[in-house]
Formats: structure tokens, C-alpha cells, sequence
């Protein structure tokens, strides 16, 4: 999951003040993002989500024809699963690019950084519906994960310009991972169905016209959510303000520090990913939850092909299992939220140093029952004398276990390391896109050589063991988050 939290200076603020000519007018004023009317901030968080889901069509739709793909590039997945290279290389660029490019759009506006990632996304899915050799489709795949990269992640931070409370910004987080995790995981299904049909290539020329479609809507309604940029606007276009006070607010927020923006921005999260152990192990309970949902699109297809004797496109369909279980994972977690909620409030008993891990409540059942639960059940069910439905059903376990567990580890990530949950996040959003670039790529000699029960186990008996990570902070947080000199200044007002 690509994860992307408030910039680690204070939300709807630059990090050096600007001057007093150039603030709000007030706490009411109606151009700060935080008081635009409901129904105007649902809609750029409802089109964001919308823009996520499509665009994770283009990670995985190709696995519902890899075997057509294969034969026609002359690839061979007989000792390796050559074949998924186009999606390692998509997921490798939305792990590499979002950390750049993210920072520069916090200073200098999410909308033409938002436009002109999803124009050029589309422009590059034009090469992988013509390509006319392997290195072809992998380069431009590459470069459309990168994409689509900044415009999953970014959906977190216009969720944090448009929602500062807690409590407020659950919702519109849920259905930003629901959107992420749907929208990979739903590609082989679609891929299949198409390629049931038609030629492999018709995969890339029914998103371009989804996407092209789609591009109106964007461009007219995607408004500037950086707080910042809409003030440096609005003095632009005030005629009575001095030219001075428009110069030092473009410097504030266009003067970029090359040393300071890799410290930031590369050199934090990789330094708090080995010495924070909340943010390591976090990481790698993340990224598996991720990873796991494009492992599948690849062990499905040995599974119920080897199993039951299915075509490609047929094992394609049942990455709907996955899908299910995550709109389940969905609804538990809007209780997770409905928690959060009631601890939050004034008359409740819940200390408020013990808020960050009310958010992990719900994530224990997640990631014991659905998560390393779900692999155990679709790795012992994997028997050609058991009814198809069995591992299916283990499928959708995994999938309410990933919708639960990343949505957990996001809200407690922002939650808990407060001014620098960003760098916290980027360790997350990197080491998710890692694992779901490479994991992958082992999981035909694992499902091959340990047999489909224990491969599904390996994998299941990791994510037990990661599983405990909630448990230890739901009694030991509030302790580990003094001892951490990054968690110790988050404060719940």
C-alpha cells in the first residue's frame, strides 16, 4: 500500500512563518481546506480514491493474460516467472518515485503535480498496448508505476489537508486503502475477462479509454488542497498587497534545500526503519499484508490450474475472493473506527497518551485469524479432492486480514509519530511496494518446490509471527512511545 501521511511540519502550515498579511483571516476563513463544506471536501477525497483504484488496474490486469503475454514475447516461466517482470517493474517505480516527487508537491501544490502524473501515467500506458518487444512493455511500466505511484500515495495527503481531526479522518482513510487494495486486486480479474474475449492488447486500450475518459473529470475537479499554495494564490491575485510579501512567501515555499530534502525525505525514514523498532516491524507486517495480495495473483494460477485443471482467465476470477474479503475488511474496519471514536471523546475513560493504540484493536483479529489465519486455511484446503469455495474461502480471509492490518498500521503510524509520521510512512509505503515488487517473483519456486500447502504456510506462519507486533504496543505502547525520540512529542490536543 503506498502510504503518504501530513508532511512532518505541522498540517495547513509552512515550516517558517509567513507573514501576517499572508495567513488566514481567521479560523472560519472559507479558502482554508479544513472549512470547506462536506460535500466539497468528500468530493476531491471520493474523485482521489476513484483515481487510486483505477489507476492499480494497470500493477496487475496483465496477470490475467501472463501465459498469451509470455507466448508472444517468447518468455518462459519454466524455472523463473519472467512473466510478472512487467509488474515488478511497475511496483519498483511507485516504490522509488513517490519519495522524491510527494515533498515537492506539499511546496509548490498536490493539483499540477496531481495533473501532470496522471496525464503522463496515461501517455505511458499507450507504449504497453503497442509494444512490440518485452523490454518495451517493462520500461514503460516502470515508469507508469512511478505514476501512479505519486497518485496512490498522495491521496493520503490530500485526506490530511482536507481532514485535521482524528476522528474525522478515519473514514476517508478507510476508504482510501480500501481503494488501493481493490484497485490491484481486482486487476486479474478484469485482465482475465478480457482476455477471455479478446487479443491481450485490448488489457491496455480498454484502460486508455477509461483513463482518457476519465481526465475531464480530473482536471475540473481535483481542486489545490495544500493550504499554503491556495494563501500564496490569493495574495497573487489580491491587487493591494506588496510585492515584497508575495516574494518571501514564494521563497518560503519554493526554495529547495537539496541536503536538507535527502535528509528529509530519504536519509530519516531509512534511519527510522532500522533504529525505530515500532516503524520496522510495522514495515514489514505492512508490507507482507501488500505483498500477499500479488502473491496471489500468482499462486492462484498454479493452484487452480494444476488443482482443477482451469484456464488461465478462470483462475483469474478468483482474485474476487480477495476482493470480498477486503470489502469485509472494510466494514470491520468502520467498527475499528467507530472504537477510535468513542475513546476519543471527552467523557470517555481511555487516556488520551493511550489513543494511538485504540487504533490497533481491531488489527489482532485481522492479522491472527484473517491474515496468517486466512494463508494457513487456503494452503491445507489446496487439495483437488476439496470443493474449489474451501481455498477460495482462505482467500477472502487474507484479504479482510490486509484491509484491516494496513489500514491499522497507517492510523497508528500518523498517530503516534505525529510531526514526522511522513518519514515514518514513506519506510512503510516503501518496503509495501518492495515487497509486492519481489515477493512475488518467488513464489513459483516456493509453491513448486515446498508444495502448495506448505508454501501457503511459509508465508502464513511470517505473518503470525508479525502478528504479535500489536499485541506488545496495545500493552506496552505508551511506554516504547516515551523511549522513542521520534514518538515522544506526539500529543493528542
Amino acid at each position: 500500500m503506498g502510504i503518504e501521511a501530513a508532511p512532518d511540519h505541522p498540517e495547513g502550515s509552512i515550516q517558517s512563518a509567513p507573514p501576517s498579511a499572508l495567513r488566514w483571516t481567521d479560523e472560519h476563513d472559507p479558502e482554508n481546506p479544513f472549512n470547506w463544506p462536506a460535500t466539497t471536501r468528500w468530493r476531491v477525497v471520493g474523485l482521489a480514491c476513484y483515481v487510486t483504484f483505477i489507476v492499480g488496474w494497470n500493477a496487475t490486469t496483465i496477470s490475467g493474460a501472463a501465459l498469451e503475454i509470455g507466448e508472444y514475447f517468447g518468455v518462459s516461466d519454466e524455472h523463473f516467472p519472467n512473466s510478472f517482470w512487467p509488474v515488478t517493474s511497475w511496483a519498483t517505480g511507485a516504490a522509488i518515485a513517490p519519495m522524491i516527487v510527494l515533498p515537492i508537491m506539499e511546496d509548490f501544490g498536490v493539483r499540477p503535480g496531481y495533473l501532470i502524473s496522471y496525464f503522463t501515467f496515461s501517455i505511458f500506458v499507450i507504449p504497453q498496448a503497442v509494444a512490440k518487444n518485452f523490454a518495451t512493455l517493462i520500461a514503460t511500466r516502470f515508469f507508469a508505476g512511478c505514476c501512479a505511484g505519486i497518485l496512490q500515495d498522495g491521496t493520503d495527503g490530500i485526506v490530511a489537508d482536507l481532514f485535521p481531526n482524528p476522528v474525522k479522518r478515519s473514514l476517508p482513510i478507510s476508504c482510501y486503502v480500501f481503494s488501493l487494495l481493490a484497485g490491484v486486486t481486482v486487476g486479474p480479474v478484469i485482465g482475465g475477462a478480457i482476455n477471455a474475449h479478446l487479443n491481450w492488447r485490448w488489457i491496455f486500450y480498454s484502460q486508455l479509454c477509461i483513463y482518457f475518459g476519465s481526465l475531464p473529470f480530473i482536471f475540473f475537479f481535483m481542486k489545490e488542497t495544500r493550504g499554503p499554495v491556495i494563501l500564496l494564490k490569493r495574495v497573487k491575485n489580491a491587487a493591494n498587497q506588496e510585492q515584497s510579501n508575495i516574494s518571501e512567501l514564494e521563497k518560503q515555499q519554493h526554495h529547495v534545500n537539496i541536503l536538507q530534502f535527502v535528509k528529509d525525505n530519504v536519509v530519516r525514514p531509512a534511519y527510522m526503519l532500522v533504529t525505530e523498532p515500532v516503524v520496522f516491524f510495522f514495515t514489514l507486517l505492512t508490507a507482507l499484508s501488500y505483498g500477499i495480495v500479488f502473491v496471489s495473483s500468482q499462486s492462484v494460477a498454479q493452484v487452480f490450474m494444476t488443482l482443477y485443471g482451469w484456464e488461465e482467465h478462470q483462475t483469474a476470477y478468483m482474485q474476487s475472493a480477495v476482493v470480498v474479503g477486503e470489502f469485509l475488511g472494510l466494514l470491520v474496519c468502520l467498527y475499528q473506527n467507530h472504537l477510535f471514536e468513542k475513546a476519543f471523546r471527552p467523557e470517555s475513560r481511555t487516556p488520551k497518551s493511550r489513543l494511538p493504540e485504540v487504533r490497533l484493536y481491531m488489527s489482532i483479529p485481522g492479522s491472527f485469524i484473517g491474515l496468517s489465519g486466512g494463508l494457513f486455511w487456503y494452503g491445507w484446503t489446496s487439495y483437488s479432492s476439496l470443493h474449489w469455495i474451501l481455498p477460495a474461502i482462505g482467500l477472502a480471509l487474507t484479504g479482510i486480514g490486509s484491509m484491516v492490518v494496513m489500514q491499522a498500521v497507517m492510523m497508528y503510524l500518523t498517530d503516534a509519530y505525529a510531526k514526522y509520521a511522513a518519514s515514518a510512512s514513506a519506510a512503510a509505503c516503501a518496503g509495501e511496494n518492495v515487497f509486492a515488487a519481489f515477493l512475488p517473483l518467488a513464489a513459483q519456486a516456493m509453491y513448486t518446490n515446498l508444495g502448495f500447502h506448505w508454501a501457503s504456510s511459509v508465508l502464513a506462519f511470517i505473518a503470525l509471527a508479525l502478528s504479535f507486533a500489536p499485541i506488545v504496543l496495545i500493552f506496552y505502547g505508551e511506554t516504547i512511545r516515551k523511549w522513542s525520540p521520534f514518538m515522544s512529542q506526539a500529543t493528542y490536543e
